[in-house]
């Protein structure tokens, strides 16, 4: 089962999936992407921990900042009752960040292939996973290059795991909604 949870900055998105997968198993995986890289990036992640430590729902964090298909592998011979992906958009950052980004083309390319290589794990993957990314699209288009190349990127992940999803919430002011039972059903 793959359940995606999407929304902007602040919006309740990571505490919602962890509320959830408290209901769905009796401990979990959290599989971290953040790189505590500056000051503020460290206190938000232990922002992060201590959240999850106040909960009493036991975690056991792991952190894959890049090689996310590669752990979902290695984890399926054991999958944990749940594992929680946080996030999809910091992973997006590091991989095109891993890379020289001056080429656009190659950059999305490379990207694009990750992507790929990460629904294909996902789909494979025999437990419940839940994924947390960030809804990027909804604001101004970005002045740089780098950064209109992000925002499609993003796009183009979300709206790809989104379709493999058995589940997609949209959370907004700590209010998740499932989009799937809301879909317009096409026709022919």
């Amino acid at each position: 089962m793959v359940v995606l949870v999407t929304g902007g900055a602040r919006s309740g998105k990571s505490s919602f999936a962890e509320k959830y997968a408290a209901k769905k198993g009796t401990y979990g995986v959290y599989l971290a992407t953040a790189q505590a890289l500056d000051d503020g990036m460290r206190r938000r992640i232990e922002k992060h921990r201590s959240r999850r430590e106040d909960a009493g729902f036991l975690w056991e964090t792991m952190e894959e900042p890049v090689e996310l298909a590669g752990r979902l592998e290695s984890m399926a011979a054991n999958p944990a009752p749940i594992l929680l992906i946080d996030c999809l958009t910091l992973w997006l950052t590091n991989v095109l960040l891993e890379g020289d980004c001056e080429d656009g083309e190659k950059a999305e390319e490379r990207a694009l292939a990750r992507v790929g290589e990460l629904e294909r794990a996902l789909l494979a993957y025999p437990g419940k996973v839940i994924l947390v990314t960030n809804e990027v699209g909804d604001g101004i288009v970005p002045e740089y290059p780098l950064g209109r190349l992000y925002r499609d990127l993003a796009g183009v992940l979300n709206q790809r795991i989104a379709a493999i999803s058995d589940e997609v919430f949209l959370v907004t002011a700590g209010i998740p909604v499932e989009l799937k039972k809301l879909a317009y059903r096409w026709t022919e």
